[in-house]
């Protein structure tokens, strides 16, 4: 079995010194492909130089993380827009945060917009952050069906009802990761009514670890462990899930 993690920051200085060793492991592990979203211009580099040590095995993106969003906005956009110009797999990590802070929200609209309509002119797909700001975002792919938009809502949280909602808007799957194995997740429940067709895998390393490693450091080797959980929660087994999540992750990615 093989699979592929959407949604990993092994260049995150949690793993200084051992993005190497965690990306051997992912694959001892049958995680063979690994997506690495972008943040912003403190983290980027060390991310594209990462890749380019694993090219075929890590994917990086590009994009402007919404929490990373300042009165400095444009100066970082233009940093970002100096990569577009070299092989990428997405625009993203980006979206809107209200968590952390809603001081720059109108900010982070416009970012937004303006990297939806860059991944609509590369005809690239998009990695969506969404934190307590779903229906905001919603509203603007509304705004932006037009655009033929297509991509992953990372780290889904939401019901089966917004999944559906969100298809009205675009081509969209979900990204499924540790929570799933969390006890009294909400998630839970929502995979049960979500065609696995529509599912992508993702650990969001090195945060969100999966049971039996929660408390620790997340890595994308604990991928099989959320498949797990998926495959008892779709009633199929771990090979259906692997190979099911891979295919949309090559469809969508084009990996």
């Amino acid at each position: 079995m093989t699979f592929t993690d959407t949604h990993t920051h092994l260049y995150d200085e949690a793993f200084d010194g051992e993005e190497d060793l965690a990306v051997a492991r992912a694959v001892d592990a049958g995680v063979t492909r690994m997506i690495l979203p972008d943040i912003d211009s403190k983290t980027r580099q060390p991310m594209l130089d990462l890749a380019d040590r694993h090219q075929g095995t890590l994917f990086p993106c590009i994009g402007l993380h919404p929490t990373s969003v300042d009165a400095l906005w444009q100066e970082e956009m233009l940093l970002m827009e100096k990569h577009l110009d070299r092989k990428i797999w997405a625009i993203g990590e980006i979206g809107m945060d209200c968590y952390w802070s809603r001081e720059f929200i109108r900010e982070q609209e416009e970012v937004l917009r303006i990297q939806l309509e860059t991944a609509a002119r590369m005809s690239l797909p998009v990695i969506i952050h969404s934190r307590e700001s779903t229906e905001l975002i919603i509203n603007i792919l509304k705004d932006c069906s037009h655009l033929g938009l297509r991509g992953v809502f990372h780290a889904f949280s939401g019901s089966a009802e917004t999944f559906r909602e969100l298809q009205k808007t675009g081509d969209w799957y979900i990204g499924i990761g540790g929570v799933l194995t969390y006890r009294k997740a909400s998630i839970a429940e929502t995979v049960r009514q979500i065609p696995l067709e529509r599912i992508l895998l993702e650990t969001d390393s090195p945060y969100l670890t999966p049971v039996p490693f929660r408390g620790k450091r997340n890595e994308s080797s604990y991928i099989p462990h959320i498949a797990t959980r998926l495959a008892e929660l779709q009633g199929t087994d771990i090979s259906e899930v692997a190979h099911t999540t891979t295919e949309n992750a090559r469809k969508l990615f084009g990996i």
